[in-house]
Protein backbone atom coordinates (compact mmCIF):
# COMPACT_ATOMS: atom_id res chain seq x y z
CA UNK A 1 0.00 0.00 0.00
CA UNK A 2 1.36 3.17 -1.05
CA UNK A 3 1.43 5.83 1.94
CA UNK A 4 -2.05 8.38 1.62
CA UNK A 5 -4.24 6.39 -0.34
CA UNK A 6 -8.11 7.15 -0.43
CA UNK A 7 -10.90 5.25 -1.83
CA UNK A 8 -13.89 6.37 -2.93
CA UNK A 9 -16.88 3.68 -2.95
CA UNK A 10 -20.35 5.62 -4.49
CA UNK A 11 -22.71 5.08 -7.76
CA UNK A 12 -25.82 7.10 -9.11
CA UNK A 13 -27.81 4.55 -9.36
CA UNK A 14 -28.12 5.26 -5.58
CA UNK A 15 -30.20 8.03 -6.66
CA UNK A 16 -33.18 5.63 -7.65
CA UNK A 17 -34.56 6.29 -4.14
CA UNK A 18 -35.87 9.42 -3.79
CA UNK A 19 -39.05 11.07 -2.36
CA UNK A 20 -40.39 13.86 -3.59
CA UNK A 21 -39.22 16.93 -0.80
CA UNK A 22 -37.42 14.39 1.36
CA UNK A 23 -34.17 15.89 3.06
CA UNK A 24 -32.22 12.30 2.45
CA UNK A 25 -32.08 13.08 -1.14
CA UNK A 26 -29.65 11.99 -4.38
CA UNK A 27 -27.55 14.89 -3.84
CA UNK A 28 -26.05 14.53 -1.35
CA UNK A 29 -24.30 11.72 -2.65
CA UNK A 30 -22.32 14.28 -4.94
CA UNK A 31 -21.69 16.72 -1.93
CA UNK A 32 -19.87 13.86 -0.30
CA UNK A 33 -18.22 12.56 -2.97
CA UNK A 34 -16.72 15.97 -3.95
CA UNK A 35 -15.57 16.28 0.23
CA UNK A 36 -13.68 13.03 -0.41
CA UNK A 37 -11.82 14.18 -2.86
CA UNK A 38 -10.87 17.17 -1.37
CA UNK A 39 -9.85 15.61 1.46
CA UNK A 40 -7.91 13.10 -0.04
CA UNK A 41 -6.20 16.25 -2.61
CA UNK A 42 -5.89 18.59 0.42
CA UNK A 43 -4.19 15.56 2.36
CA UNK A 44 -1.99 14.83 -0.42
CA UNK A 45 -3.74 11.66 -0.79
CA UNK A 46 -4.21 9.79 -3.86
CA UNK A 47 -7.80 9.15 -4.79
CA UNK A 48 -8.90 6.08 -5.93
CA UNK A 49 -12.59 4.96 -7.62
CA UNK A 50 -13.82 1.22 -7.07
CA UNK A 51 -16.81 -0.05 -8.92
CA UNK A 52 -19.39 -0.69 -6.66
CA UNK A 53 -21.43 -4.08 -7.04
CA UNK A 54 -24.44 -4.97 -5.11
CA UNK A 55 -24.00 -7.27 -1.63
CA UNK A 56 -25.43 -10.59 -2.06
CA UNK A 57 -28.12 -11.98 -0.62
CA UNK A 58 -25.31 -14.36 1.97
CA UNK A 59 -23.92 -11.07 2.52
CA UNK A 60 -26.86 -9.32 3.94
CA UNK A 61 -28.57 -12.39 5.64
CA UNK A 62 -25.83 -12.22 7.88
CA UNK A 63 -27.66 -9.50 9.45
CA UNK A 64 -31.20 -9.13 8.08
CA UNK A 65 -33.16 -12.13 7.79
CA UNK A 66 -34.54 -13.74 4.26
CA UNK A 67 -38.04 -13.25 4.91
CA UNK A 68 -37.53 -9.37 6.01
CA UNK A 69 -35.43 -8.59 2.74
CA UNK A 70 -38.25 -10.04 0.76
CA UNK A 71 -41.22 -8.28 2.46
CA UNK A 72 -39.24 -5.05 1.06
CA UNK A 73 -38.35 -6.33 -2.06
CA UNK A 74 -42.53 -7.30 -2.23
CA UNK A 75 -43.41 -3.72 -1.55
CA UNK A 76 -41.23 -2.26 -3.98
CA UNK A 77 -41.95 -4.41 -6.71
CA UNK A 78 -45.86 -2.97 -5.88
CA UNK A 79 -44.36 0.59 -6.18
CA UNK A 80 -43.48 0.92 -3.15
CA UNK A 81 -44.27 3.69 -0.17
CA UNK A 82 -44.12 4.43 3.33
CA UNK A 83 -42.84 2.56 5.79
CA UNK A 84 -43.23 4.85 8.36
CA UNK A 85 -43.53 9.02 8.47
CA UNK A 86 -39.67 9.02 7.74
CA UNK A 87 -38.98 6.28 5.64
CA UNK A 88 -39.82 5.39 2.43
CA UNK A 89 -39.29 2.47 -0.40
CA UNK A 90 -39.06 3.69 -4.27
CA UNK A 91 -39.58 1.00 -6.92
CA UNK A 92 -35.48 0.94 -7.02
CA UNK A 93 -34.80 1.23 -3.02
CA UNK A 94 -33.63 -2.06 -2.66
CA UNK A 95 -31.34 -1.93 -5.57
CA UNK A 96 -30.08 1.35 -3.94
CA UNK A 97 -29.75 -0.22 -0.52
CA UNK A 98 -28.00 -3.27 -1.79
CA UNK A 99 -25.57 -1.11 -3.41
CA UNK A 100 -25.64 1.05 -0.63
CA UNK A 101 -24.44 -2.16 1.75
CA UNK A 102 -21.94 -3.57 -1.30
CA UNK A 103 -20.02 -0.36 -1.51
CA UNK A 104 -20.02 0.04 2.55
CA UNK A 105 -18.62 -3.85 2.32
CA UNK A 106 -16.08 -3.32 -0.41
CA UNK A 107 -14.76 -0.33 2.08
CA UNK A 108 -14.22 -2.10 5.48
CA UNK A 109 -12.45 -5.04 3.73
CA UNK A 110 -10.62 -2.65 1.67
CA UNK A 111 -9.21 -0.55 4.67
CA UNK A 112 -8.92 -3.83 7.40
CA UNK A 113 -6.34 -5.49 4.58
CA UNK A 114 -4.76 -2.26 4.78
CA UNK A 115 -5.12 -1.74 0.89
CA UNK A 116 -5.65 1.68 1.18
CA UNK A 117 -5.89 4.08 4.39
CA UNK A 118 -9.16 5.45 4.31
CA UNK A 119 -11.99 4.00 2.36
CA UNK A 120 -15.23 6.12 2.32
CA UNK A 121 -18.56 4.96 0.93
CA UNK A 122 -20.68 7.77 0.03
CA UNK A 123 -23.96 5.59 -0.16
CA UNK A 124 -27.67 6.13 0.34
CA UNK A 125 -29.61 5.30 1.75
CA UNK A 126 -28.19 5.04 4.83
CA UNK A 127 -28.10 2.33 7.33
CA UNK A 128 -27.74 3.11 11.50
CA UNK A 129 -31.42 2.80 12.21
CA UNK A 130 -32.24 -0.17 10.55
CA UNK A 131 -32.49 -3.08 12.87
CA UNK A 132 -32.09 -7.00 11.80
CA UNK A 133 -36.11 -7.24 11.07
CA UNK A 134 -37.12 -3.48 11.39
CA UNK A 135 -36.69 -0.27 8.75
CA UNK A 136 -36.89 3.47 9.80
CA UNK A 137 -35.37 6.98 10.09
CA UNK A 138 -34.87 6.66 6.15
CA UNK A 139 -32.84 3.52 6.48
CA UNK A 140 -33.52 -0.20 4.79
CA UNK A 141 -30.53 -1.80 5.70
CA UNK A 142 -28.09 -1.84 8.23
CA UNK A 143 -25.35 -0.77 5.72
CA UNK A 144 -22.13 -0.87 8.64
CA UNK A 145 -23.49 -4.05 10.48
CA UNK A 146 -23.67 -6.04 7.07
CA UNK A 147 -20.05 -4.72 6.54
CA UNK A 148 -19.32 -6.03 10.25
CA UNK A 149 -20.40 -9.19 9.41
CA UNK A 150 -18.23 -9.67 5.79
CA UNK A 151 -15.02 -8.25 8.10
CA UNK A 152 -15.45 -10.88 10.33
CA UNK A 153 -17.03 -13.67 7.55
CA UNK A 154 -13.71 -13.06 5.84
CA UNK A 155 -11.86 -13.63 8.93
CA UNK A 156 -9.63 -10.15 8.98
CA UNK A 157 -11.15 -9.20 12.37
CA UNK A 158 -13.43 -10.92 15.43
CA UNK A 159 -13.38 -7.62 17.38
CA UNK A 160 -14.38 -4.58 15.87
CA UNK A 161 -15.82 -1.44 16.53
CA UNK A 162 -18.00 0.99 15.23
CA UNK A 163 -18.16 4.72 15.53
CA UNK A 164 -20.75 6.87 15.50
CA UNK A 165 -20.65 10.73 15.36
CA UNK A 166 -23.72 11.23 13.89
CA UNK A 167 -27.01 13.44 15.45
CA UNK A 168 -28.94 10.80 16.21
CA UNK A 169 -28.31 7.77 18.27
CA UNK A 170 -27.60 4.57 15.69
CA UNK A 171 -30.36 2.14 17.55
CA UNK A 172 -30.34 -0.06 14.72
CA UNK A 173 -27.26 -0.65 15.10
CA UNK A 174 -27.11 -0.87 19.31
CA UNK A 175 -29.84 -3.43 18.54
CA UNK A 176 -27.86 -5.65 16.84
CA UNK A 177 -24.67 -5.23 18.46
CA UNK A 178 -25.86 -4.87 22.25
CA UNK A 179 -25.65 -7.98 23.25
CA UNK A 180 -22.24 -9.16 21.56
CA UNK A 181 -19.36 -9.00 23.66
CA UNK A 182 -17.11 -8.39 20.43
CA UNK A 183 -18.39 -5.32 19.30
CA UNK A 184 -17.79 -2.54 20.67
CA UNK A 185 -20.26 0.57 20.11
CA UNK A 186 -19.78 4.02 20.70
CA UNK A 187 -22.37 6.82 20.01
CA UNK A 188 -22.26 10.63 20.37
CA UNK A 189 -25.91 11.92 19.57
CA UNK A 190 -28.18 14.64 20.46
CA UNK A 191 -30.67 14.10 23.29
CA UNK A 192 -33.72 14.53 23.01
CA UNK A 193 -33.99 13.83 19.32
CA UNK A 194 -35.54 10.54 17.33
CA UNK A 195 -35.31 8.20 17.84
CA UNK A 196 -35.40 8.63 21.98
CA UNK A 197 -32.62 5.78 22.53
CA UNK A 198 -28.96 6.18 23.29
CA UNK A 199 -29.03 6.91 26.98
CA UNK A 200 -25.50 6.87 28.80
CA UNK A 201 -26.90 4.20 31.15
CA UNK A 202 -27.52 1.65 27.98
CA UNK A 203 -24.39 -0.22 28.09
CA UNK A 204 -25.23 -3.38 26.71
CA UNK A 205 -27.02 -6.65 27.39
CA UNK A 206 -26.03 -10.30 28.31
CA UNK A 207 -22.69 -11.18 27.26
CA UNK A 208 -22.57 -7.42 25.52
CA UNK A 209 -22.91 -5.68 29.14
CA UNK A 210 -19.94 -3.41 28.85
CA UNK A 211 -19.43 -2.75 25.19
CA UNK A 212 -21.77 -0.40 24.75
CA UNK A 213 -20.96 3.26 25.41
CA UNK A 214 -23.05 6.68 24.35
CA UNK A 215 -22.57 9.58 25.23
CA UNK A 216 -25.55 11.98 24.32
CA UNK A 217 -25.32 16.06 24.07
CA UNK A 218 -27.90 18.38 25.04
CA UNK A 219 -29.29 20.78 22.21
CA UNK A 220 -26.73 23.57 21.26
CA UNK A 221 -23.67 21.38 22.24
CA UNK A 222 -21.28 22.12 19.55
CA UNK A 223 -17.46 21.31 19.30
CA UNK A 224 -16.09 21.61 22.36
CA UNK A 225 -18.66 19.35 23.97
CA UNK A 226 -18.41 16.85 21.13
CA UNK A 227 -14.37 16.80 21.15
CA UNK A 228 -15.22 15.93 25.14
CA UNK A 229 -17.08 13.05 25.14
CA UNK A 230 -15.00 11.16 22.64
CA UNK A 231 -11.87 12.04 24.18
CA UNK A 232 -12.30 11.43 27.33
CA UNK A 233 -15.13 8.34 27.35
CA UNK A 234 -15.79 7.11 24.10
CA UNK A 235 -12.01 6.45 22.42
CA UNK A 236 -10.45 5.71 25.56
CA UNK A 237 -13.33 3.00 25.55
CA UNK A 238 -12.63 1.76 22.23
CA UNK A 239 -8.76 1.76 23.17
CA UNK A 240 -9.08 -0.49 25.82
CA UNK A 241 -11.04 -2.28 23.87
CA UNK A 242 -8.46 -3.40 21.40
CA UNK A 243 -10.90 -3.59 18.23
CA UNK A 244 -9.20 -5.12 15.42
CA UNK A 245 -11.06 -3.38 12.97
CA UNK A 246 -12.44 0.16 13.35
CA UNK A 247 -15.97 0.83 11.30
CA UNK A 248 -17.39 4.77 11.48
CA UNK A 249 -20.95 5.78 10.97
CA UNK A 250 -19.99 8.94 9.56
CA UNK A 251 -23.05 11.59 10.14
CA UNK A 252 -22.97 15.01 9.95
CA UNK A 253 -26.42 16.51 10.34
CA UNK A 254 -24.79 17.53 14.01
CA UNK A 255 -23.11 20.41 12.02
CA UNK A 256 -24.66 24.04 12.85
CA UNK A 257 -25.93 24.34 9.93
CA UNK A 258 -28.03 21.27 9.50
CA UNK A 259 -31.92 22.07 8.82
CA UNK A 260 -32.96 18.43 11.18
CA UNK A 261 -31.39 19.31 14.34
CA UNK A 262 -29.88 21.15 17.36
CA UNK A 263 -26.04 20.67 17.69
CA UNK A 264 -23.67 23.00 16.88
CA UNK A 265 -20.50 21.24 15.57
CA UNK A 266 -18.47 22.47 13.11
CA UNK A 267 -16.22 20.68 10.36
CA UNK A 268 -13.41 22.06 12.75
CA UNK A 269 -14.84 19.43 15.19
CA UNK A 270 -15.19 16.85 12.69
CA UNK A 271 -11.56 17.30 11.71
CA UNK A 272 -10.22 17.06 15.18
CA UNK A 273 -12.31 14.35 16.07
CA UNK A 274 -10.96 12.53 12.69
CA UNK A 275 -7.31 13.24 13.87
CA UNK A 276 -7.67 11.66 17.00
CA UNK A 277 -9.38 8.22 15.28
CA UNK A 278 -6.50 8.11 12.89
CA UNK A 279 -4.25 8.63 16.02
CA UNK A 280 -5.72 6.05 17.84
CA UNK A 281 -5.86 3.76 14.66
CA UNK A 282 -2.02 4.07 14.49
CA UNK A 283 -1.55 3.19 18.17
CA UNK A 284 -4.01 0.09 17.72
CA UNK A 285 -1.60 -1.36 14.76
CA UNK A 286 -4.81 -0.70 12.60
CA UNK A 287 -4.18 -0.24 8.44
CA UNK A 288 -6.84 1.74 7.79
CA UNK A 289 -10.18 2.87 8.54
CA UNK A 290 -13.53 2.76 7.11
CA UNK A 291 -15.95 4.82 6.59
CA UNK A 292 -20.31 4.88 5.56
CA UNK A 293 -22.22 8.17 5.00
CA UNK A 294 -25.11 7.80 7.13
CA UNK A 295 -26.60 11.68 7.68
CA UNK A 296 -26.05 15.30 6.91
CA UNK A 297 -28.65 17.10 4.91
CA UNK A 298 -26.49 20.90 4.55
CA UNK A 299 -24.92 20.33 1.20
CA UNK A 300 -21.84 23.02 1.77
CA UNK A 301 -21.38 22.01 5.30
CA UNK A 302 -21.96 17.90 4.18
CA UNK A 303 -19.08 18.53 1.44
CA UNK A 304 -16.42 20.52 3.84
CA UNK A 305 -17.04 18.26 7.01
CA UNK A 306 -16.47 15.02 4.64
CA UNK A 307 -13.37 16.71 3.46
CA UNK A 308 -12.14 17.80 6.95
CA UNK A 309 -12.69 14.65 7.88
CA UNK A 310 -10.77 12.68 5.21
CA UNK A 311 -7.56 15.01 5.91
CA UNK A 312 -7.71 14.11 8.89
CA UNK A 313 -7.71 10.79 9.16
CA UNK A 314 -5.12 10.72 6.82
CA UNK A 315 -3.07 12.94 9.08
CA UNK A 316 -4.03 11.59 12.09
CA UNK A 317 -2.55 7.64 10.68
CA UNK A 318 0.74 8.90 9.96
CA UNK A 319 3.83 8.23 12.45
CA UNK A 320 4.05 11.14 15.08
CA UNK A 321 7.41 12.47 13.32
CA UNK A 322 5.22 12.86 9.98
CA UNK A 323 2.08 14.88 11.41
CA UNK A 324 3.63 18.22 11.07
CA UNK A 325 4.81 17.89 8.19
CA UNK A 326 1.54 17.39 6.71
CA UNK A 327 -0.42 20.00 8.41
CA UNK A 328 -2.20 17.51 10.80
CA UNK A 329 -4.89 19.50 13.41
Amino acid sequence: MSAGTVRLLTDPAMAAHAAHGHPERPERMDAAAAGVADGAAAGGARLERERVTAADAATLERVHPAGYLAALDAAAARGGGWIDADTYLAPDSMQAARLAAGATVRAALAATRGEVDVAFAVVRPPGHHAAAEHAGGFCLVNNVAVAAEAVRAAGLARRLAIIDWDVHHGDGTQAIYGADPDVCYASTHQMPLFPGTGGADERGTGAGEGSVHNAPLPPGAGDEAFLHAWRERLLPAIEAFRPEALLVSAGYDGHRDDPLAHLAITEQGYAALAADVGRLAHRLGLRGIALTLEGGYDADALRASVAATVRSLLSGLLPADERGERGAP
